[in-house]
């Protein structure tokens, strides 16, 4: 990133300047050891600056909506006085490891207003639906003025709960959904929702969806409830009827309004940095293990030993971690 040093990057980030942010977060997405300096500074400088948003993250399958939600929700929301962040998470590509969506193109109207900023970063190779520096971009996106910041993840999967670790609320998008399709839904993830909202509740779907609503409901009272103090609400929406976009940000205000009567937000997202830091480590020593010269000396030897049956995977790791710590 040259031409900018962390002090002149961050008083423009901190001024609002949308071009300034966008290359704070370029930054802070960079491997390059002298950009990874830079942005340990620029965070330093910010991180004080963050913390003021309400953070939203949207989950759900391919095609459930999630985009065409967002639009919908972030002109309402700035409608309403809010500016808006998007960190949509796309696929990566096998090639080029770019986004293969790009959410832009799909939120062709929001991306227009002065108030929203959206920025698709591409997954790569982490688990749970969001990119690596997805924690650092949000803050960034909070110290350039941003009050609300929607986190849109990849889809669902195994690992898909990594967003509702790094967010205030967890809102699940599902389709309508017939029997066996409701039986197929993930519980694990279900159970991690604050809110789930049916998509497509329109046209031939609109009697699918309702009933889709209440077997949703049903599901819900045998699972363990995310919080205790906490109904989870389902709802059947559609993004062509402005109206339930009201309703549904009715139902996010009030749970952020509950959580934060109860202190509950300030001590999640404490538990939340913690977490956060323990992440960063066990990366940052994986990457060092692999950067040590005597390592990567053997690793090709270890690999082909394991693949071939001639030592178990626990002990090559073993070696490699000897190999590592001196001994």
């Amino acid at each position: 990133m040259a031409g900018f040093d962390a002090s002149t990057l961050s008083r423009r980030v901190l001024e609002g300047d949308r071009r300034a942010l966008a290359q704070a977060i370029t930054l802070i997405e960079s491997s390059r050891a002298e950009d990874r300096r830079t942005a340990k500074l620029l965070l330093e400088e910010l991180v004080p600056h963050s913390g003021k948003s309400f953070r939203l993250g949207i989950s759900g399958v391919p095609g459930v909506g999630k985009s065409t939600f967002i639009e919908s929700l972030g002109n309402y929301l700035i409608d309403a006085g809010h500016k808006v962040a998007v960190l949509a998470v796309d696929p990566s590509s096998a090639i080029s490891g770019g986004s293969i969506l790009g959410d832009k193109t799909r939120m062709e109207r929001l991306s227009q207003r002065t108030e929203a900023f959206i920025r698709p970063s591409p997954a790569g190779e982490t688990l749970g639906g969001v990119a690596r520096r997805t924690r650092e971009t949000m803050l960034l996106a909070e110290a350039a003025g941003f009050d609300i910041v929607l986190v849109e993840t990849v889809g669902v999967g195994q690992s898909e709960t990594t967003v509702s670790q790094m967010t205030d609320m967890f809102l699940l998008m599902l389709l309508p959904a017939g029997g066996d399709e409701l039986q197929g839904i993930k519980r694990g993830i279900v159970e991690l929702a604050d809110m789930i909202l049916v998509n497509k509740a329109d046209g031939a779907l609109a009697l699918t969806a309702e009933k889709s609503v209440t077997d949703y409901r049903k599901a819900l009272m045998f699972m363990h409830p995310h919080a205790a103090d906490w109904e989870v609400p389902v709802q059947a929406f559609s993004a062509l009827n402005g109206d339930q976009t009201a309703s549904a940000w009715e139902t996010v205000e009030k749970f952020r309004q509950s959580r934060m009567e109860k202190g509950l937000i300030e001590g999640n997202r404490a538990s939340q940095a913690k977490n956060w830091m323990w992440n960063e480590i066990r990366n940052g020593l994986v990457e060092r293990l692999r950067d040590q010269p005597e390592v990567a000396a053997q690793v090709a030897e270890l690999e082909q030993a394991v693949t071939e049956n001639r030592l178990s995977p626990t002990t090559a790791a073993d070696e490699l971690m000897d190999i590592f710590v001196g001994k």
